[in-house]
């Protein structure tokens, strides 16, 4: 009878621990998902591939567009708010895509806001065009573009949007990864990607350490999609068989990528 009501009280506390469907931090790993260090506690927070996926492209076209990790993080609590960072189909009235923007109100066409990459650019075209936006809260900020019923809520997602956005800037270093991916062979091209996201083709050889740490996070993020199983800078390197970051050389400032191969029939 206690072991009975011992695993119920167990599994209690792990149903606990999600909330609206998104397993946001455990002390276990999911399989398959991504992990962010977060660098003040150590803590380590959850995020699902897709999410994670969608996070690398918000933060992405932020680096592209020259805005500051401040704005990278209200887009990623925007987009946890509205989608959950899902690139959802619709949502309230005509609302659809990572940030639930609405063609009606100006946002593009349909296939424009359902478009991860021309939804996270009008995000921050909006932002960047308020005053003061820089010195609010991340509430306030996402709330100055969203102009939700419900403004309050965005704060909710400030802690995970905030360690995501340090990890996917290069703030902090090696602090996402991801495993138990499934890789796509042949991928997606990772030339025509990374010009479209981050600006820019370039990204093996050497690389200043806050980009290069940007883009290692944003090629693990993206691993599924562009079939790569490993990823390296600096001295240290992301497997997908691991699924972790290990030290395998001296620092050299040099990024390394290797993408995986089709077996043979």
């Amino acid at each position: 009878m206690g072991r009975a009501v011992g695993c119920v009280l167990a599994f209690a506390a792990a149903v606990a621990l999600v909330v609206g469907g998104v397993l946001w931090w455990t002390n276990t790993r999911p399989t398959p998902g991504c992990v962010v260090t977060e660098a003040e506690t150590g803590r380590q927070l959850t995020f699902t591939l897709e999410q994670t996926d969608n996070a690398a492209t918000i933060a992405a076209v932020g680096i592209a567009e020259g805005m500051p990790n401040h704005a990278v993080t209200v887009a990623i609590a925007t987009a946890m708010q509205e989608s959950r960072l899902r690139n959802l189909p619709g949502g309230d009235r005509d609302s659809a895509g990572l940030f639930q923007q609405r063609p009606s109100q100006g946002w593009g066409t349909y296939a424009q806001v359902t478009d991860p990459v021309h939804a996270a650019q009008a995000f921050y075209s909006r932002l960047h065009t308020l005053p003061n936006w820089q010195d609010v809260s991340v509430t306030e900020a996402a709330q100055l573009v969203q102009r939700s019923a419900a403004p309050a809520a965005y704060a909710q997602w400030e802690t995970q949007a905030r360690a995501a956005a340090s990890a996917l800037t290069g703030e902090q270093q090696a602090a996402l990864r991801c495993q138990d991916i499934t890789l796509a062979v042949p991928g997606q091209d990772v030339a025509s990607l990374a010009a479209r996201e981050l600006g820019s083709a370039k990204l093996s050889g050497p690389q200043p350490a806050v980009r290069g740490w940007a883009i290692a996070s944003w090629l693990v993020a993206h691993s599924g999609r562009l079939g790569l199983d490993r990823v390296g800078f600096d001295g240290r390197t992301w497997t997908a068989d691991s699924g972790t970051w290990e030290r395998t050389g001296a620092p050299d400032a040099l990024l390394t990528l290797h993408r995986a191969q089709a077996e043979a029939p």
